[in-house]
Formats: C-alpha cells, sequence, structure tokens
C-alpha cells in the first residue's frame, strides 16, 4: 500500500442506533433554534445572493473522528484552489533551495563505481575504474550497523520509570515481547527497510522513517523514506522547529483510487500524468540498472504538514470569539500535476489545548551537517575517493601503455595485416625500402606505473579508510598478551567516528520507537492477546504509559561485537590480576555473552544461591568449606543450641576454622533475633518512620521544610538502635555462658590446649604463606604485563625503525635510477653529436 497519514482514530466500538422520526424533528428543530441564537455573519453580493457564514463547529462534530474527519469535503474551491497552489509553489521554491545538495550527492553517487565507465580520452580503451574505497566505507557501516542495531531477538528494551516493583516488571516485559514481535514478525517491511536506510544514510548522509497507522494492512507501519522524498523549508535546521514537511509519494492510479473510493481522499478528478523524476531519481535508477517502461502513468502526491490559518477553521479566542490569526497544524495532501487538494485534516490531537503538531518522522543522520541535512561519506571523502580513481586510471593507463607500446614508423614501410596486433611468438614480414629496420621505427618512451604515484594512491586511501573507520576496526589482529591500556588506546583510537554515528542511530531510533508506542496506544483494544512460538501471550492497552520507557536494545557505547569482545578480554585480564577482588562467574559470564554463545548456563557453573537451611546441612557446609548463612524467621534459639553441641565434638575442637564458621553463623543469629525483638517492640514508630520516607520519596523537600520531622526520625531511630545493641549484649552474655558450659569439659585438659594452640599457630601459619603466595603471584603478574608493555614498546618502535629504513631504501633506489636515466639520456644524445 502507498504511503498513508495517521488519522488517530480512537479505538472505541461505536455501535449506529437509528432514531425515531419523532426524535428526528425534535433534534432539527433544536438545531434550528441553536443557529439562530449562534452569531451568523450574511453578506451580500452584487448579483443578489448572500453569503452565510456560521461557526464551523456546527458541522464539524466534536468527537474525535470529526475531529480527523477530511475537511476537504466541505471547503469550497476557492478556498482548496489557492491553498493547493500555494503549497505546491512552496514545494517548487523549498526543491529550488536545495539545488546544490542534491547536484553534490547525485555527482557523489558516481564514486560508488557501480557501473563503468568506456573511456575514449586519453586513448580509446583508457581504464573506467573506480578505487571502492568509498563503497567499501559504505559496505562496512552498512553491515556493522545492521547486525547490531537490528538484533534477531528483536531491536526494542523496556526500562521501568521510578522504583521498581513485581507489576512494573511484567509491564515492561510485555511491553518488550509486544513491540518485537510486531516488528520482527508482523511488520515484515520493517527488517528490509532498515537495511536499504542503513546503505543511503552514509551515501546521503540524512535518511528518515514515517511511523503511521496503516488502514489497508490494519496495523502500524514505520516506512523508510529517503531524504531526496522529504522536502522542507531553507529556514529548517530540524524537524521540530520546521513550519512545514512535504513528503512525495508515488502512487499508482488503482492506489490512488482505491483511496478516494475508501474516503481517505476526496472524490476528485485527476488526470495521470508519466511520471517525471528528478535528476537525482535518474541516477539511482541508472545505477540499479533499471530503466523506464512504457507504462510508467503515475501520480505524485505532495503530503504538506504545514501550519496554515483555513478559512472557515480558524483558531478563536475563548475569551470573546474572534479569530486569533494562529496558524494550526494541518496535513493537506494536493496531486501535483493538477494542484488540486485530496484532503485536509487537522494534525493536532482532540483533547490538546496547545493544539502542538503529532509528528510522524524521524531523522537519521550520519554526521550532524550545517543546516537541515546531515553529512555523508560523499561529503567528507568524496575528494578522496576522486583523487583515488584518478590515481588508480593513471597507474592502469601507464601500465596498458607499458605492455602495448606504441610511437613512429618511417613512411613507406610496410607489413601484412598491420591492422591486427601482433601475438606473442609471431613474427611478420616487414617491406624495408632499405636501410635498418630498427631505424624505421621510434617508440615513444612510455615509462613504467610510477612508484611514487603509488604510494601517493596509498596515502590517499588510508586516509579515507581512517575517516571512515574502516582500517582501524582490527583489534583482534593485534596482540593478543597486549596490556590492558594498549588495546583500550587502540580500540579507543579506532573507534571515535564510528560511536559517535552509532550514538546519533541510538537516539534515533529511540524517537522511533516512542512513536510506534504511541501508535499501538491508540489503536490496541484494552487486552490483546497474540500467539508467538511455543504458547500465547498478551498485551494490554494500558501498558504503554509513562511507567515503561522504550529503549533500543542497543549498547550507545559499544557498535560492534569486535569492539564488545575486546572489552571482555580487557575485563577478564584485570580480574586475572587479582581474583580476590573480582567475580570471576560474572567476568566470564560477560566474555561469553560478548562472543554470542548460546546456553551459558550449561557451560558455566551457576553460583550457588543462599537458601535456609537446617543445622544438619549447616554443619555440612562448614565441614566442606561452603558459604552459609542465617535467615529471618528461623529458629535462632534452636540453631545456636544444635551449633553449640556440634562445637564440642572432637572434629570440631582440632579445626579451628570449621569452629570459626559455626561461631559467625551463631552471631548472625543473634543479631537477627536482636532485629525482630526491636521489630515487635516497636512496630508502631517503625510503621510510621515508613509512611514518612514514602511521603519524602514523593516530596524530597519536605525534610528541608520541616526540620523537626527529620530530627524526631533522627531520635527514633537512635532509640531502635540503643535497644538492639542491649538486646545483642543480653544475648551474647547468654550465649558465653552456654558455650562455657558446653567447652569447660576440655578447658581443664592441658593436653588438648597444648593442641588447640599447635593447631591455632598452624592455620594462621597456613594462612600468612597463603598471603604471601598470592602476593607473589599478583607481583608476578605485574611483572609479567610491565613486560610485555616494554615489549609492545619495542616491537611498534622497530616496526617504525624498520618502515623508515625501507623509505629511505626505495628513495635511494629511485635516485639512483633518475641518476642512471640521466647519465644514459646523456650518453645517447653524445653518440647522437658523435654520428
Amino acid at each position: 500500500m502507498a504511503n498513508s497519514i495517521d488519522k488517530a482514530l480512537p479505538n472505541v466500538q461505536q455501535t449506529i442506533k437509528l432514531p425515531s422520526p419523532k426524535e428526528v424533528e425534535i433534534e432539527q428543530q433544536q438545531q434550528t433554534a441553536q443557529q439562530m441564537t449562534e452569531p451568523v455573519d450574511i453578506q451580500k453580493n452584487e448579483d443578489g445572493s448572500v453569503d452565510i457564514n456560521f461557526d464551523p463547529n456546527a458541522v464539524n462534530p466534536g468527537d474525535d473522528k470529526g475531529h480527523f474527519a477530511n475537511l476537504a469535503d466541505l471547503l469550497p474551491d476557492n478556498v482548496l484552489s489557492p491553498l493547493g497552489h500555494k503549497l505546491y509553489q512552496d514545494y517548487q521554491d523549498y526543491k529550488t533551495s536545495r539545488k546544490d545538495w542534491e547536484r553534490a550527492y547525485v555527482s557523489g553517487l558516481d564514486l560508488l563505481g557501480f557501473n563503468y565507465d568506456d573511456r575514449s580520452e586519453p586513448f580509446k580503451g583508457a581504464s573506467g575504474a573506480t578505487h571502492p574505497v568509498l563503497a567499501e566505507a559504505v559496505t562496512q557501516f552498512q553491515s556493522l550497523a545492521y547486525k547490531e542495531l537490528l538484533p534477531s531477538g528483536g531491536p526494542v528494551r523496556a526500562q521501568i520509570i521510578g522504583k521498581p516493583n513485581p507489576q512494573k516488571e511484567q509491564q515492561s516485559q510485555r511491553v518488550k515481547d509486544y513491540m518485537n514481535w510486531q516488528i520482527m514478525d508482523q511488520m515484515k517491511e520493517y527488517e528490509s527497510d532498515f537495511d536499504q536506510m542503513l546503505f543511503y544514510l552514509p551515501l546521503a548522509g540524512s535518511s528518515f522513517k514515517k511511523i503511521y497507522y496503516d488502514d489497508l494492512m490494519q496495523r502500524a507501519v514505520s516506512k523508510f523514506v529517503p531524504a531526496d522524498d522529504l522536502v522542507v523549508p531553507y529556514t529548517a535546521t530540524s524537524l521540530e522547529d520546521c513550519e512545514s514537511v512535504i513528503h512525495v509519494i508515488r502512487m499508482s492510479e488503482n492506489d490512488l483510487r482505491k483511496k478516494q473510493v475508501g474516503g481517505f481522499y476526496s472524490d476528485v478528478e485527476v488526470t495521470p500524468t508519466h511520471l517525471i523524476e528528478s535528476e537525482l531519481q535518474e541516477k539511482e535508477k541508472k545505477l540499479e540498472g533499471a530503466t523506464r517502461g512504457r507504462d510508467d502513468r503515475m501520480f505524485t502526491i505532495l503530503e504538506c504538514h504545514v501550519n496554515v490559518d483555513l478559512e472557515g477553521f480558524e483558531d478563536v479566542d475563548p475569551t470573546n470569539g474572534e479569530p486569533t490569526g494562529i496558524k494550526l497544524p494541518y496535513i493537506v495532501t494536493l496531486e501535483e500535476g493538477t494542484r488540486k487538494v485530496l484532503s485536509v485534516r487537522r494534525n493536532y490531537d482532540v483533547k490538546d489545548a496547545l493544539k502542538k503538531r503529532i509528528d510522524y518522522f524521524v531523522h537519521f543522520k550520519f554526521l550532524p551537517g550545517l543546516g537541515f541535512y546531515g553529512f555523508g561519506l560523499i561529503h567528507m571523502i568524496g575528494g578522496l575517493s576522486r583523487t583515488a580513481t584518478a590515481a588508480l586510471r593513471q597507474l592502469l593507463d601507464a601500465g596498458t601503455l607499458s605492455n602495448l607500446p606504441a610511437g613512429f614508423k618511417m613512411r613507406g614501410i610496410k607489413m601484412r595485416d598491420e591492422a591486427q596486433a601482433i601475438q606473442p611468438g609471431e613474427f611478420r614480414d616487414v617491406d624495408a625500402p632499405g636501410g635498418n629496420l630498427k631505424d624505421a621505427f621510434m617508440m615513444l618512451p612510455f615509462k613504467e606505473p610510477s612508484q611514487t604515484l603509488l604510494q601517493l594512491m596509498g596515502v590517499v586511501v588510508s586516509a579515507g579508510q581512517r575517516f571512515a573507520s574502516i582500517a582501524d576496526l582490527q583489534v583482534g589482529e593485534g596482540n593478543q598478551q597486549a596490556a590492558v591500556g594498549t588495546t583500550v588506546a587502540l580500540l579507543e583510537r579506532g573507534s571515535r567516528t564510528m560511536s559517535a554515528i552509532h550514538k546519533r542511530l541510538y537516539a534515533s531510533m529511540k524517537r522511533e520507537f516512542n512513536l510506534l508506542a504511541r501508535v499501538f496506544k491508540l489503536y490496541l483494544p484494552p487486552v490483546y492477546p497474540y500467539d508467538v512460538v511455543g504458547g500465547q501471550k498478551q498485551i494490554m492497552k494500558m501498558d504503554f504509559d509513562d511507567r515503561v520507557d522504550i529503549l533500543p536494545v542497543a549498547d550507545p557505547n559499544i557498535f560492534s561485537q569486535t569492539q564488545r569482545i575486546s572489552l571482555a578480554q580487557t575485563e577478564l585480564q584485570l580480574a586475572a590480576s587479582n581474583p580476590k577482588m573480582h567475580n570471576q562467574y560474572e567476568v566470564y559470564r560477560n566474555m561469553y555473552e560478548a562472543l554470542g554463545v548460546k546456553d551459558i548456563d550449561l557451560i558455566l557453573k551457576a553460583k550457588p544461591k543462599m537458601v535456609p537451611k537446617d543445622p544438619a546441612l549447616e554443619h555440612i557446609d562448614a565441614l566442606a568449606a561452603q558459604p552459609f548463612r542465617a535467615f529471618p524467621n528461623q529458629d535462632h534459639q534452636a540453631h545456636i543450641t544444635a551449633h553449640l553441641n556440634f562445637i564440642a565434638t572432637n572434629m570440631v575442637r582440632n579445626n579451628p576454622m570449621v569452629m570459626a564458621s559455626i561461631e559467625k553463623n551463631c552471631l548472625e543469629h543473634i543479631s537477627l533475633m536482636a532485629q525482630e525483638q526491636v521489630q515487635l517492640e516497636f512496630r508502631e514508630e517503625l510503621q510510621q518512620m515508613q509512611q514518612i520516607q514514602m511521603q519524602v520519596q514523593q516530596n524530597p523537600q519536605m525534610m528541608q521544610q520541616n526540620p523537626q520531622l527529620q530530627q524526631q526520625l533522627q531520635q527514633t531511630q537512635q532509640k531502635i538502635d540503643a535497644r538492639k545493641a542491649v538486646l545483642i549484649a543480653e544475648m551474647m552474655e547468654d550465649f558465653m555462658k552456654e558455650e562455657k558450659k558446653i567447652t569447660s569439659q576440655f578447658d581443664h585438659d592441658p593436653i588438648a590446649k597444648l593442641r588447640s594452640r599447635e593447631l591455632d599457630i598452624r592455620a594462621m601459619d597456613n594462612e600468612a604463606k597463603r598471603n604471601e603466595a598470592q602476593e607473589r603471584i599478583n607481583l608476578e603478574n605485574m611483572k609479567a604485563m610491565m613486560n610485555r608493555e616494554i615489549q609492545d614498546t619495542k616491537i611498534d618502535q622497530n616496526e617504525e625503525l624498520a618502515e623508515l629504513r625501507a623509505d629511505t631504501s626505495i628513495e635511494k633506489q629511485e635516485m639512483a635510477n633518475a641518476n642512471r636515466l640521466k647519465l644514459a639520456g646523456m650518453k645517447s644524445k653524445t653518440n647522437g653529436r658523435g654520428n
């Protein structure tokens, strides 16, 4: 279907109730009486007729459908015709103002090298090759951006605004799943349009997306709009502040008729004409290899998003009912050939008192330009691409002339089949009237392809690749054992330009998804179930509210998998230098995610989750050196008693590490017992504190406005903490008494004391040795990293020296060759004078 605008109809099911004849008569009488009481402007004409002007709201109902109705069916021709001609003239003026931009874009398309030029200058058969530096940069950007911005799982993610809770988390998941399902499954054109847009973007510098609801498809559409099909005024700097946006739509006669019959356009007579293409469109078709056929009768529709002070529908001051003269947003559609207006619709929400324009377009920029349109690679490296192409053609032409020499021959020399080229290994008869045969021919002094010109072309190509960030992205080809700082520096140097472009695309995609969410909010039913692979899900209309923010799934700071892997590898190196300070599980998980590995949980051992356990299982964990802890609402007294009995065993008495973990758990139970006791004693105070904290979150200035309240909270908290400390002291005293009873049986045994002291000393010695060994390992790692940095620096210096030596050797060789040629020339001149 051709592009259409979003009519923003409400999502309600309307039922039509036919009134009785009596009710119709009463309603007509009421309308007549109301019209008689309203201000009516009557103007007499010269022919005796009169023009009656009244409030247009009497004709247009106040509901949403009437608000977005086609006003062209109500407006007379003397209003529509001047409007159509004025908008067409504005369109021509806007097109003229951007001629230079179009001309630069058209000439730059030749640099892609899609068509081979058959050149006859400077000689027939001269090279017409185009250097692929621009095409390589465009293809590289398109492939990187497409993979990163549109992953297979969908491009949308959602984040919660405000404090998270289970309801908001479920809502966020529903929004994410539904939008990804719509984009990747239902919107069949989205992937191809997005792919095509990413190819246009680095060339033109600007591309657009149009988001609207399509009546025939009965769903939302995000349509790619090339920059040459969106025309704005000369003074525009962005879509948000421009007074007019004109979308050029090419539509077949059948599609236009469908819209007229469906009531979307007015049923006016328009005549199809042959498709008139601009210079830019002709150039694009030529690059595609497409030619226009015989049956190319199309309509060019101009969809104008403008501000108009429409006669009969003026903005009125509510205080006095007089027109204010303020222009209101409208969408006016006209046919270019006949200038006839097909539709006029309001472009602001019926409930919007400020009457702000509804946006349908999103601007994607490659690089920010000096005005409305962005800069692309054609503008930035087009000159370098032309220079590289010229150098390449000169090198190829020099090679051609060197391999197929030409020159002069003496008049009178006759050769057989002289029009045919001599094949390798072939000798032909020549009729020479006299003298040496070599004196009858003179070869032109064609040189071999210049090495200097080849080096110059390499410099130009490297500059273009460096700007387009396609030469410095090969981080993985470097030294895998390089220092962390070196890797990050290389990565940063090679990704500055691409990272900035990626962030601009991220912001534009966020705007696109928000416009899509608006369409879903308008047209979805209250609850909409939909089928997915392996089950069914549902979305609710109220899910698209301010509690969830919709974002692209891509990271604005990472634009490629190469960059992601390099950062994960750097993280892994840092974690390996000091394992105690890092969560090794998360480090390796991030590395696997960067590599794109699926089913990571099958590869990595998941971190065991702490769950409440009975005392016997906690004793088992203590013996196995596994972590365990106390949880609220456990029988703390029973746990402490079981642990004290376990400490009395010989196995635990002779193992200080196990005893330490058991006593640590006992202290956790004591702390939780005190906390639960405090919660019972200060139940009312804690509830009051919680209510005050909720009020402070809603009104952060509440504490500043009421200092007494803050002082009261501090006093209550201090009182609770003091009571908790007293409870812990009492419980610790009881704990120590119980522990003394249990351990008293081996306190008087001198052998047990010596054994315990020996074990303590041994444990302390082992711990000291372990710490010393770890410090030694860390020191060795730091030395190894420093050695690698020094080695990398030496390698870089050696490479630079080698390059300088090679350049010096090449220059010396070229100077020697030049001197040889000069000597040979001097000798030939001397021989010629001697002859």
